[in-house]
Protein backbone atom coordinates (compact mmCIF):
# COMPACT_ATOMS: atom_id res chain seq x y z
CA UNK A 1 0.00 0.00 0.00
CA UNK A 2 1.47 3.40 -0.95
CA UNK A 3 1.73 5.85 1.92
CA UNK A 4 2.13 9.60 1.56
CA UNK A 5 3.79 11.31 4.53
CA UNK A 6 3.98 15.10 4.91
CA UNK A 7 6.09 16.88 7.50
CA UNK A 8 5.56 20.57 8.22
CA UNK A 9 6.57 23.11 10.83
CA UNK A 10 3.27 24.97 10.92
CA UNK A 11 4.36 27.66 13.40
CA UNK A 12 1.05 27.45 15.35
CA UNK A 13 -1.46 24.82 14.30
CA UNK A 14 -4.42 26.99 15.29
CA UNK A 15 -3.35 29.69 12.83
CA UNK A 16 -2.94 27.33 9.87
CA UNK A 17 -6.39 25.81 9.47
CA UNK A 18 -6.80 27.19 5.96
CA UNK A 19 -3.30 26.17 4.90
CA UNK A 20 -3.72 22.68 6.32
CA UNK A 21 -7.01 22.28 4.47
CA UNK A 22 -5.30 23.43 1.27
CA UNK A 23 -2.49 20.91 1.78
CA UNK A 24 -5.00 18.11 2.26
CA UNK A 25 -6.98 19.19 -0.83
CA UNK A 26 -3.92 19.52 -3.09
CA UNK A 27 -1.71 16.64 -1.90
CA UNK A 28 -3.92 14.36 0.26
CA UNK A 29 -1.23 13.02 2.60
CA UNK A 30 -2.07 9.88 4.55
CA UNK A 31 0.02 11.00 7.51
CA UNK A 32 0.61 14.58 8.64
CA UNK A 33 3.60 15.20 10.91
CA UNK A 34 3.54 18.69 12.38
CA UNK A 35 6.07 20.65 14.41
CA UNK A 36 5.84 23.85 16.44
CA UNK A 37 2.13 23.36 17.06
CA UNK A 38 2.31 25.85 19.98
CA UNK A 39 -0.73 24.56 21.86
CA UNK A 40 -1.39 22.54 25.00
CA UNK A 41 -2.91 19.11 24.40
CA UNK A 42 -6.33 20.03 25.79
CA UNK A 43 -6.63 22.92 23.31
CA UNK A 44 -5.38 21.07 20.24
CA UNK A 45 -7.89 21.47 17.34
CA UNK A 46 -8.65 17.75 17.08
CA UNK A 47 -12.10 18.33 15.55
CA UNK A 48 -10.54 20.15 12.60
CA UNK A 49 -8.41 17.12 11.77
CA UNK A 50 -11.35 14.75 12.14
CA UNK A 51 -13.21 16.86 9.60
CA UNK A 52 -10.20 16.77 7.27
CA UNK A 53 -10.23 12.98 7.43
CA UNK A 54 -7.58 12.22 10.05
CA UNK A 55 -9.14 10.17 12.87
CA UNK A 56 -5.88 8.94 14.43
CA UNK A 57 -4.00 11.49 16.55
CA UNK A 58 -0.72 11.49 18.45
CA UNK A 59 -0.12 14.87 20.05
CA UNK A 60 2.48 16.22 22.44
CA UNK A 61 2.07 19.91 23.10
CA UNK A 62 2.74 22.71 25.51
CA UNK A 63 1.33 26.18 25.83
CA UNK A 64 2.70 28.70 23.30
CA UNK A 65 5.94 26.82 22.55
CA UNK A 66 7.27 23.83 20.60
CA UNK A 67 4.84 20.91 20.19
CA UNK A 68 4.68 17.99 17.76
CA UNK A 69 1.77 15.97 16.38
CA UNK A 70 1.04 13.10 14.02
CA UNK A 71 -2.40 13.09 12.36
CA UNK A 72 -3.16 9.99 10.34
CA UNK A 73 -5.69 8.32 8.10
CA UNK A 74 -4.15 4.97 8.99
CA UNK A 75 -3.88 3.49 12.49
CA UNK A 76 -1.05 4.51 14.80
CA UNK A 77 0.17 1.84 17.18
CA UNK A 78 2.59 1.81 20.12
CA UNK A 79 2.49 5.60 20.37
CA UNK A 80 5.21 7.15 22.54
CA UNK A 81 6.62 10.52 23.55
CA UNK A 82 10.31 11.31 23.82
CA UNK A 83 11.77 13.65 26.44
CA UNK A 84 15.30 14.85 25.83
CA UNK A 85 17.83 16.80 27.92
CA UNK A 86 15.50 16.61 30.91
CA UNK A 87 13.60 19.72 29.85
CA UNK A 88 10.14 18.27 29.34
CA UNK A 89 9.85 20.02 25.98
CA UNK A 90 7.34 18.65 23.50
CA UNK A 91 9.76 17.81 20.69
CA UNK A 92 9.42 14.12 19.80
CA UNK A 93 6.67 11.58 19.23
CA UNK A 94 6.84 8.20 17.56
CA UNK A 95 4.49 5.40 16.60
CA UNK A 96 4.18 2.32 14.42
CA UNK A 97 2.55 2.61 10.99
CA UNK A 98 1.08 -0.16 8.82
CA UNK A 99 3.81 -2.21 7.24
CA UNK A 100 5.64 -2.43 10.58
CA UNK A 101 7.32 0.94 10.09
CA UNK A 102 8.35 3.06 13.06
CA UNK A 103 7.75 6.77 12.43
CA UNK A 104 9.63 9.44 14.42
CA UNK A 105 8.58 13.10 14.34
CA UNK A 106 11.15 15.57 15.75
CA UNK A 107 11.37 19.27 16.39
CA UNK A 108 15.05 19.94 17.05
CA UNK A 109 15.81 23.11 19.08
CA UNK A 110 16.59 26.12 16.91
CA UNK A 111 19.68 27.04 18.92
CA UNK A 112 19.43 30.80 19.31
CA UNK A 113 21.67 33.27 17.52
CA UNK A 114 25.22 32.71 18.81
CA UNK A 115 26.88 29.49 17.60
CA UNK A 116 28.93 28.98 20.75
CA UNK A 117 27.72 26.46 23.38
CA UNK A 118 29.84 28.18 26.03
CA UNK A 119 28.15 31.53 25.51
CA UNK A 120 24.69 30.44 24.36
CA UNK A 121 22.69 27.92 26.43
CA UNK A 122 20.21 27.48 23.55
CA UNK A 123 22.97 26.38 21.23
CA UNK A 124 24.37 24.02 23.87
CA UNK A 125 20.86 22.56 24.26
CA UNK A 126 20.63 21.98 20.51
CA UNK A 127 23.92 20.08 20.39
CA UNK A 128 23.08 18.08 23.52
CA UNK A 129 19.67 17.19 22.07
CA UNK A 130 21.30 15.88 18.89
CA UNK A 131 23.89 13.92 20.86
CA UNK A 132 21.23 12.31 23.08
CA UNK A 133 19.01 11.16 20.24
CA UNK A 134 22.06 9.92 18.31
CA UNK A 135 23.07 7.74 21.26
CA UNK A 136 19.48 6.54 21.65
CA UNK A 137 19.16 5.46 18.03
CA UNK A 138 22.59 3.82 18.14
CA UNK A 139 21.79 1.86 21.29
CA UNK A 140 18.06 1.15 21.21
CA UNK A 141 16.43 1.28 17.79
CA UNK A 142 18.21 -1.35 15.70
CA UNK A 143 16.15 -3.92 13.84
CA UNK A 144 13.18 -1.66 13.09
CA UNK A 145 12.25 -0.21 9.71
CA UNK A 146 12.13 3.49 10.47
CA UNK A 147 11.25 6.88 9.07
CA UNK A 148 12.52 10.06 10.74
CA UNK A 149 10.84 13.34 9.84
CA UNK A 150 10.68 16.83 11.18
CA UNK A 151 12.13 20.27 11.50
CA UNK A 152 15.72 19.35 12.28
CA UNK A 153 16.71 23.03 12.19
CA UNK A 154 19.91 22.28 10.29
CA UNK A 155 20.64 22.76 6.59
CA UNK A 156 23.52 20.33 6.06
CA UNK A 157 24.52 20.77 2.41
CA UNK A 158 26.01 23.82 0.75
CA UNK A 159 23.02 23.72 -1.61
CA UNK A 160 20.61 23.66 1.34
CA UNK A 161 21.23 27.36 1.98
CA UNK A 162 21.13 30.44 -0.18
CA UNK A 163 24.80 31.23 0.56
CA UNK A 164 27.13 28.66 2.06
CA UNK A 165 29.89 31.22 2.59
CA UNK A 166 27.69 33.80 4.30
CA UNK A 167 25.93 31.30 6.57
CA UNK A 168 28.92 29.32 7.84
CA UNK A 169 28.77 31.24 11.11
CA UNK A 170 24.97 31.43 11.25
CA UNK A 171 23.09 28.96 13.46
CA UNK A 172 21.53 26.19 11.33
CA UNK A 173 24.49 25.83 8.94
CA UNK A 174 27.60 25.95 11.15
CA UNK A 175 30.14 23.13 10.81
CA UNK A 176 29.57 21.93 14.40
CA UNK A 177 25.83 21.51 13.74
CA UNK A 178 26.36 19.82 10.40
CA UNK A 179 28.83 17.42 12.06
CA UNK A 180 26.33 16.65 14.83
CA UNK A 181 23.63 15.96 12.26
CA UNK A 182 26.08 13.74 10.40
CA UNK A 183 26.59 11.65 13.54
CA UNK A 184 22.83 11.30 13.89
CA UNK A 185 22.60 10.26 10.24
CA UNK A 186 25.28 7.62 10.79
CA UNK A 187 23.49 6.19 13.85
CA UNK A 188 21.17 4.10 11.65
CA UNK A 189 22.78 4.80 8.27
CA UNK A 190 19.81 7.05 7.56
CA UNK A 191 19.14 7.96 3.92
CA UNK A 192 17.92 11.46 3.03
CA UNK A 193 14.70 10.59 1.20
CA UNK A 194 14.37 14.01 -0.41
CA UNK A 195 17.90 14.11 -1.78
CA UNK A 196 17.37 10.55 -2.98
CA UNK A 197 15.19 12.12 -5.69
CA UNK A 198 16.39 15.73 -5.87
CA UNK A 199 20.13 15.83 -6.66
CA UNK A 200 22.37 17.31 -3.96
CA UNK A 201 23.78 19.70 -6.57
CA UNK A 202 20.35 21.40 -6.82
CA UNK A 203 19.47 24.30 -4.54
CA UNK A 204 16.58 23.33 -2.29
CA UNK A 205 14.92 25.15 0.62
CA UNK A 206 11.99 24.54 2.97
CA UNK A 207 12.14 27.77 5.02
CA UNK A 208 12.18 31.48 4.21
CA UNK A 209 12.26 34.15 6.90
CA UNK A 210 9.21 36.28 7.62
CA UNK A 211 11.59 39.24 7.60
CA UNK A 212 12.07 39.01 3.85
CA UNK A 213 10.09 41.70 2.05
CA UNK A 214 9.67 39.41 -0.96
CA UNK A 215 10.65 35.85 -0.04
CA UNK A 216 10.28 34.58 -3.60
CA UNK A 217 12.39 37.29 -5.26
CA UNK A 218 15.11 37.22 -2.63
CA UNK A 219 14.97 33.44 -2.30
CA UNK A 220 17.20 33.43 0.79
CA UNK A 221 16.05 30.07 2.04
CA UNK A 222 17.34 27.11 4.00
CA UNK A 223 16.36 23.43 3.96
CA UNK A 224 15.40 22.70 7.56
CA UNK A 225 12.58 20.18 7.04
CA UNK A 226 13.75 16.62 6.44
CA UNK A 227 12.60 13.06 5.81
CA UNK A 228 15.05 10.21 6.41
CA UNK A 229 14.58 6.46 6.07
CA UNK A 230 16.60 3.45 7.15
CA UNK A 231 18.39 1.59 4.34
CA UNK A 232 15.80 -1.20 4.30
CA UNK A 233 13.17 1.30 3.14
CA UNK A 234 15.11 2.98 0.33
CA UNK A 235 13.77 0.59 -2.31
CA UNK A 236 10.22 1.46 -1.18
CA UNK A 237 10.65 5.20 -1.82
CA UNK A 238 8.52 6.39 -4.72
CA UNK A 239 8.78 10.20 -4.79
CA UNK A 240 9.63 13.31 -2.79
CA UNK A 241 8.57 16.94 -2.99
CA UNK A 242 9.19 20.20 -1.18
CA UNK A 243 5.98 22.19 -1.60
CA UNK A 244 7.58 25.58 -2.18
CA UNK A 245 4.35 27.28 -3.25
CA UNK A 246 2.92 26.84 0.26
CA UNK A 247 5.14 29.72 1.43
CA UNK A 248 2.89 31.98 -0.64
CA UNK A 249 -0.44 30.68 0.68
CA UNK A 250 -2.71 32.87 2.79
CA UNK A 251 -1.40 33.17 6.37
CA UNK A 252 1.62 31.01 5.59
CA UNK A 253 4.08 29.41 7.93
CA UNK A 254 7.69 30.40 7.31
CA UNK A 255 8.27 26.69 6.57
CA UNK A 256 6.69 24.61 3.79
CA UNK A 257 5.61 20.96 3.73
CA UNK A 258 8.00 18.23 2.71
CA UNK A 259 6.23 15.20 1.23
CA UNK A 260 7.43 11.67 0.56
CA UNK A 261 5.59 8.72 -1.01
CA UNK A 262 6.64 5.29 0.17
CA UNK A 263 5.35 1.78 -0.47
CA UNK A 264 4.53 -0.19 2.68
Amino acid sequence: MPLRIATWNVNSVRLRGGALAQLVKERAPDVLCLQETKVADELFPADMFHELGYPHHLIFGQKAYHGVAVLSRVPLEQAERGDWCGKGDARHVYARLPGDIELHNFYVPAGGDVPDPGENPKFEHKLSFLDEITDWFSSNRHGARQILVGDLNIAPLETDVWSHKQLLKVVSHTPVEVEALGRLSASREWVDAVRHFIPPEEKLYSWWSYRARDWRAGDRGRRLGHVWVTPDLVSALESAEVLRDARGWEKPSDHVPVIVDIAT
